[in-house]
């Protein structure tokens, strides 16, 4: 097919414009699709954010013990919402062919699966401490962990099951004020924590597990919220009321385990590589992991650009894809991944030159037990500051790659770079040449580059051959990505 056309409802631009004006034309499009994305992810990030700042005003051992829970339980959450994830393209693709049954028999293949990921997590996490003591964690960090953990792990149900709605309406591209929803948590979650952290009106002070009871109160009331939207819904309610769509199913429940593992083994790959940099931290002291902690979390919140920067590119990306045009989903790709070093590079900038105002909206430098904490984190930020770009890069190379269909390559080339390099070379510099937590941080840095490398040029790889394809011309055989 000629890759003259110009295409419709994201406005990607064609190859008939060239220079400045294809890349200005084509970057107002990214950017319009990407913003409202981004702002979503904002929204959402703030929940664990305010848990964060909150916790930072109680001492490093609360914080330590709070970031050691949170991710333990955000390695599980990342990797049910991979599993449902895809509901929303099989909805999609039900949604064009009218086929209202099926849409709503993978409503429920989605909440089934996202029941069994909700119930063995939440096991999961109410076990896991002596593991964690085994593994070299701090026994007291452990301790405060578990408390924090018996309230918070029956939060993966209403959690996942939000996701799987959330999924859901968008494959119907009726993902209604979600939006509004995800803003309104985070202010239920301000407010829940000021309460129940320091006893207000009347209820007691629970301290640290008052996060934990706002986070589990906020999930609940919003997926409760959620429902409540469908069901006002006309169009999306039936999906949820039918009593045909909540027959079992088996085609739709293997449908959606089938597109859904090997999004959730990438979710699984990343996250778990953090995760496990987060118990070598762990091992080198309180201060090494809260410290961990206030970085990952401003790290999270820049990274929500480059996912929604992903998203968006590979929208247009399948846009061009759907219509073989490859010059243009090579430009695509290459336009997404510079919007996301730009946008890091910007943002590396303020690292450099205002460390400790940032750092200090995260954890207080007034609290005398700090201090160590504080240094470290600062010390931190000024090595993220390259960090991020490489991880923005290798979030939007995963994102372009599905964009051209390959959703098996990122899979394996994360088990590459995160666990074959990223993971030894942390381990490497932190704890055999004792570097400390910043050696850990380096080789994590090193782990990411080697993803976002390897991503790169297995898409213009990828695309050469489609290109070649589309062409007529004589493809060589597929390396392995």
């Amino acid at each position: 097919m000629s890759s003259t056309r110009t295409t419709g409802t994201t406005g990607t631009t064609g190859t008939t414009q060239t220079g400045l004006g294809w890349w200005a034309g084509n970057s107002r499009a990214l950017l319009r699709l990407a913003f409202p994305l981004i702002l979503t992810n904002f929204a959402y990030v703030a929940l664990t954010t305010v848990d964060i700042v909150m916790l930072g005003r109680l001492g490093a051992l609360e914080i330590a013990a709070a970031g050691l829970a949170i991710a333990l339980f955000n390695q599980l959450r990342t990797t049910g919402t991979g599993l449902v994830t895809g509901v929303s393209n099989l909805v999609a693709e039900a949604r064009v062919r009218d086929d209202r049954e099926r849409i709503g028999a993978l409503l429920f293949a989605g909440f089934f699966w996202a029941t069994v990921c909700g119930v063995l997590f939440c096991a999961a996490l109410l076990l896991i401490g002596p593991l964690l003591v085994l593994l070299g964690q701090d026994p007291a960090v452990v301790d405060k962990a578990g408390e924090f953990l018996m309230v918070m792990a029956p939060g993966m149900l209403p959690c996942l099951w939000f996701q799987n709605l959330r999924h859901f309406t968008t494959g119907l591209k009726r993902p209604g004020p979600l939006l509004a929803i995800t803003l309104a948590s985070v202010g239920a979650t301000i407010g829940l924590n000021y309460v129940l952290i320091y006893g207000k009106f009347g209820l007691p002070a629970f301290g640290f597990v008052g996060v934990a009871i706002a986070t589990v109160t906020v999930f609940l009331l919003s997926f409760l919220a959620f429902i409540a939207v469908i069901l006002r819904d006309g169009v999306l309610r039936p999906y949820l009321t039918s009593p045909d769509a909540r027959r079992w199913n088996g085609d739709a429940v293997r449908s959606v385990w089938r597109l859904g593992l090997p999004i959730s083994g990438t979710y699984a790959s990343e996250a778990g590589f953090f995760s496990v940099l987060t118990l070598i931290i762990g091992s080198l002291g309180v201060d090494a992991l809260a410290a961990q902690t206030v970085l990952n979390q401003i790290v999270y919140i820049v990274f929500m650009i480059s996912a929604g920067l992903s998203h968006a590119a590979s929208i247009h990306i399948s846009e061009a894809d759907g219509l073989d045009d490859y010059t243009t989903a090579r430009r695509m790709g290459l336009l997404g991944t510079a919007w996301g070093v730009v946008a890091t590079l910007v943002i590396a900038v303020l690292y450099l030159a205002i460390p400790n105002p940032i750092v200090s909206l995260f954890i207080s430098a007034e609290h005398a037990g700090n201090a160590d904490v504080v240094a470290l984190t600062v010390t931190g930020l000024l090595i993220a500051a390259l960090m991020q770009v490489f991880d923005a890069t290798q979030n939007i190379g995963n994102g372009i790659l599905r964009g051209i269909g390959d959703t098996a390559g990122p899979f394996r080339i994360s088990l590459v770079g995160y666990w074959l390099i990223g993971l030894p070379a942390g381990y490497l510099l932190g704890v055999s040449a004792d570097w400390g937590v910043e050696g850990v941080w380096i080789g994590q840095t090193i782990g990411l580059a080697a993803t976002a490398a390897i991503l790169l040029v297995a898409f213009l790889r990828r695309v050469d051959r489609l290109h070649r394809a589309a062409a007529g011309a004589p493809v060589p055989e597929p390396e392995s990505s």
